[in-house]
């Protein structure tokens, strides 16, 4: 039992290492080569964890040779158009100018089903709405709306545009932990932060949340669970 544990940690911690250097991709997001080569490593690590028979090394070694071809195709595929090409395919255009092209799907075998379903995954339920549609190489859909059928955004509503409120709240502390790297990023400095707290009547280590952003606009949630008090802005 101890070597069946022992066997598993290690395989597992190969697999994670593995997956890393591979990047970091979600299932669907897979080019095909990447793909067979998760399938394959799955396997063999399956077959290392439940024959203890297999020396252990008869599953290392082929998970590292799948990965380290994986990891030599995709530099081939940076360098060399030509192997992208064949190793992934290309992307294909199945709706250009708002009509289908119907010769496009068949070649891919994409049924009017599978088209309406990835288009009702983008929120479009009118395939009118559709200006141009691509299939990328892993199978995905992405698609660009007509005029009338986008967003409405804040630029086509005329809003000016004020750079501070494209940046984001950032947590300044977590479970207690104050972290100064989001403290540099609102420009805010750990005396403007012990006086929050102050003037909120908590200390740092009761704090289960706060985030703050570059107008010093903060949201403090008590590690009690306690209703947080309104949003401030501490001048």
């Amino acid at each position: 039992m101890l070597i069946v544990f022992f066997r598993v940690l290690l395989i597992y911690a190969l697999i994670v290492a593995s997956l890393r250097l591979m990047g970091k991709r979600q299932l669907g997001q897979l080019q095909p080569s990447e793909l067979v080569v998760t399938i394959l490593v799955s396997n063999i690590a399956t077959l290392s964890i439940e024959d203890t028979n297999v020396p252990l090394l008869g599953g290392i070694i082929p998970i590292l040779c799948l990965v380290s071809f994986d990891v030599v195709l995709s530099a081939a595929n940076l360098r060399w158009k030509g192997i992208r090409r064949i190793v992934c395919g290309s992307p294909r255009v199945v709706i250009q100018n708002g009509q289908i092209d119907q010769k496009q799907l068949k070649e891919l075998r994409f049924t009017v089903d599978d088209l309406m379903e990835q288009l009702r995954g983008k929120d479009i339920f009118d395939i009118q709405e559709v200006s141009y549609a691509v299939v990328e190489t892993t199978g995905q859909l992405s698609v660009y709306e007509k005029f009338h059928a986008r967003p409405l955004t804040p630029s086509t509503a005329g809003i000016p545009d004020n750079p501070a409120d494209d940046m984001p709240p950032m947590v300044l502390i977590s479970d207690g932990i104050r972290i100064d790297s989001a403290l540099r990023y609102c420009n805010l400095k750990p005396e403007w932060l012990e006086k929050v707290l102050q003037q909120e009547g908590v200390n740092q280590k009761d704090v289960f949340l706060m985030t703050c952003d570059r107008r010093a606009n903060y949201l403090l949630v008590p590690v009690d669970g306690k209703s947080p008090k309104p949003q401030k802005e501490a001048g």
